[in-house]
């Protein structure tokens, strides 16, 4: 009889369990690829692997592709700070008016190519001003020239390195006036290399035209620009000239009493402006606003200081290995290369639009 109830047990075991009624059979089919993805979620590849990096490159410096290729061959060359903010405000300005023609173009505004042609001769001055256009410097340094100034950077002009060696032994002059003659000076050997460039730039056409024996027959959009071109270059002749005669008289008298400006940008765009067909009343307008123009090329120039020595406290820094205060050096040179690039980019926009006025109101002269 026991025996009789173990073995029914028995066989009550080995029986598989009643199926599941239809309708929780289809809960649990329904619900079972959730609970799955559910519980992978914590364990799945994409949560414990990390994401791809982005693949967004940084932010180029400029919007078009050949001034960041110059930008970029201008860092590989190791440019000064001082030089490479200066190449950074004149490519700003070059981006700034290729896009300005490029809206001309669209507008079908500049049939003759002048426009077009004044960009080309810029950037090439902006090439060569930089040491860009992959030539060597044909300028050779006499080893006769006298000691150099406060930057001991040559004058590259002889006639101008007699002005300086002048100027230095005359007694005439405290050091703050030699620091602004030194400035003067390099002013004018800049405008002469400019100068120099954009006539190279030009191919000798002009000359070719004006020493022309018999008639040249030049369409009238020919005639007008090659006159443009003759005319930028006459008002660069023409400041270089007057630039010289009072550099000149300033180096054997000194600085006189009557002296206004003390930038030597302001001083030439004063000059030329008493020699512009401006009214007095106009004269005087100018003379004010070259006076806020003077003083904010002074803060350029004071964070131009400043960028000078956190370049040479960053180098003296960074050989010590501190990463620390490298890092510190380093973001505030940063900070004072944005600022100095941004005031540049001012300066220039202000002094061309002042260059602007002075040739409007000698064109109405004619």
């Amino acid at each position: 009889m026991a025996s009789r109830r173990v073995l029914s047990g028995l066989r009550a075991v080995r029986q598989p369990p009643p199926p599941p009624p239809p309708l929780l059979l289809l809960l649990l089919l329904l619900l079972a690829p959730w609970a799955v993805a559910g519980h992978a979620g914590k364990y799945s590849r994409e949560k414990n692997e990390p994401a791809p990096p982005s693949k967004r490159e940084p932010a180029a410096e400029f919007r078009m592709e050949k001034l960041n290729q110059l930008w970029e061959k201008a860092q590989r060359l190791s440019l000064p700070p001082l030089k490479l903010s200066d190449l950074h405000t004149d490519l700003k300005i070059q981006e700034r008016d290729e896009f300005k023609w490029k809206k001309l173009k669209a507008e079908g505004l500049d049939e003759d190519g002048e426009e077009e042609a004044k960009l080309v001769r810029s950037l090439s001055v902006i090439l060569a001003k930089y040491g860009l256009d992959g030539r060597k410097d044909s300028r050779v340094v006499s080893s006769n020239f006298i000691d150099h100034g406060p930057d001991d950077e040559s004058l590259e002009d002889p006639r101008l390195e007699k002005l300086w060696h002048k100027a230095k032994t005359s007694g005439k002059f405290s050091s703050e006036e030699l620091d602004k003659l030194w400035r003067e000076l390099q002013h004018h050997k800049e405008k002469v290399q400019e100068y120099h460039a954009l006539l190279e730039t030009l191919g000798g056409t002009g000359e070719s035209h004006e020493n022309a024996i018999g008639p040249v027959d030049l369409s009238g959009v020919q005639a007008e620009a090659l006159a443009s071109r003759h005319a930028e270059l006459k008002d660069r002749l023409r400041s270089i000239g007057q630039g010289f005669d009072r550099l000149r008289r300033v180096s054997h008298q000194g600085y006189g009493a009557e002296t206004e400006f003390m930038e030597p940008r302001v001083l030439d765009l004063w000059d030329m402006a008493k020699s512009a067909n401006f009214t007095e009343k106009e004269l005087e307008s100018f003379r004010e606003e070259l006076k806020h123009f003077e003083v904010k090329i002074e803060k350029h120039n004071h964070y131009q200081k400043q960028l000078e020595i956190s370049h040479q406290k960053l180098k003296h820094v960074e050989s010590f290995g501190d990463q620390e205060h490298v890092a510190r050096n380093k973001e505030r040179y940063a900070m004072l290369e944005e600022k100095t690039k941004e005031l540049g980019y001012k300066v220039k926009k202000h002094m061309q639009d002042l260059s602007s006025r002075i040739s409007r109101a000698r064109h109405n002269e004619l």
